[in-house]
């Protein structure tokens, strides 16, 4: 069953199309991964299902709802969060409290509550710090938990972005070049996280990510990108063999010569 649906998504910007009919569909409780070179419209496709961009044309549902008729807020509570290829995290605040942040649209107790603290809101509050202590055990995050994000290390502040995006409880997350910029290690660490993500948290992975042993090794569904259209959509042995990918990705000349 399909989670999420994009169809005949068209994005511009002052006439130049970023992304052309995109359509392709991300099944409950896969990882499915959206590849293609530089400039072939990945991360454009995830601000449009994430809200921070709106297409010109095409619809976008989640689990049957509407997402480009709500807010990019709105769609956090509906069960969709996102990481970012450029970490955007909240670096004077705590590893917890930016967990605590991702904790935001959980929120069931009103302001009056809140500014007394007491009774539900008490009990709200011990909730949520125990879904975020739950994160900072699984990502092994407990040495930097009261140290400001800004101040970690680079592959320490990635796990912190994905804790973020996993204490919002998503149906799906999605993953925006998770392990740029790591070490094989690290690198190694993230694919393990990824995959107990969908096993163990049960949310449902759209990954973009250029490291192509990882997309195959992880991946369900592949779907490929190329000058903002969809080259190629399917299982990552099928895809990895398709000419017109191969082509793309090495170029017409190389990829006749690689084929002899």
């Amino acid at each position: 069953m399909a989670l999420l649906e994009v169809e005949n998504i068209t994005l511009t910007f002052r006439g130049l199309a970023a992304l052309m009919d995109v359509g392709f569909s991300v099944e409950e409780g896969s990882i499915t991964s959206l590849i293609g070179p530089n400039g072939a419209g990945k991360t454009s496709m995830l601000n449009c299902i994430s809200g921070r961009y709106t297409p010109d044309s095409g619809r976008i549902t989640l689990d049957g709802q509407d997402l480009l008729a709500m807010p990019a807020h709105r769609r956090t509570t509906i069960g969709l969060s996102r990481t970012f290829q450029n970490i955007a995290l909240f670096k004077g605040l705590s590893v917890l409290d930016n967990l605590m942040v991702g904790r935001h649209g959980r929120l069931d107790y009103g302001l009056f509550a809140a500014l007394l603290y007491w009774g539900p809101a008490r009990r709200a509050e011990d909730r949520h710090r125990r879904r975020a202590e739950d994160i900072i055990d699984f990502l092994n995050l407990s040495p930097w938990r009261h140290q400001a994000a800004g101040r970690l290390p680079y592959g320490v502040q990635k796990r912190v972005e994905l804790g973020r995006a996993l204490a919002a409880e998503p149906k799906l997350i999605l993953l925006d070049e998770p392990m740029a910029g790591m070490n094989l290690e690290e690198t190694e660490d993230m694919a393990r996280y990824i995959l107990d993500i969908r096993d163990e948290w049960g949310a449902t992975v759209l990954l973009v990510e250029h490291d192509m042993g990882v997309v195959m090794d992880l991946s369900d569904q592949v779907v490929v990108l190329d000058f903002g259209s969809v080259l190629a959509h399917g299982t990552p042995e099928r895809v990895r063999t398709d000419p017109a990918v191969v082509s793309a990705y090495l170029g017409a000349e190389d990829a006749a010569f690689a084929g002899r």
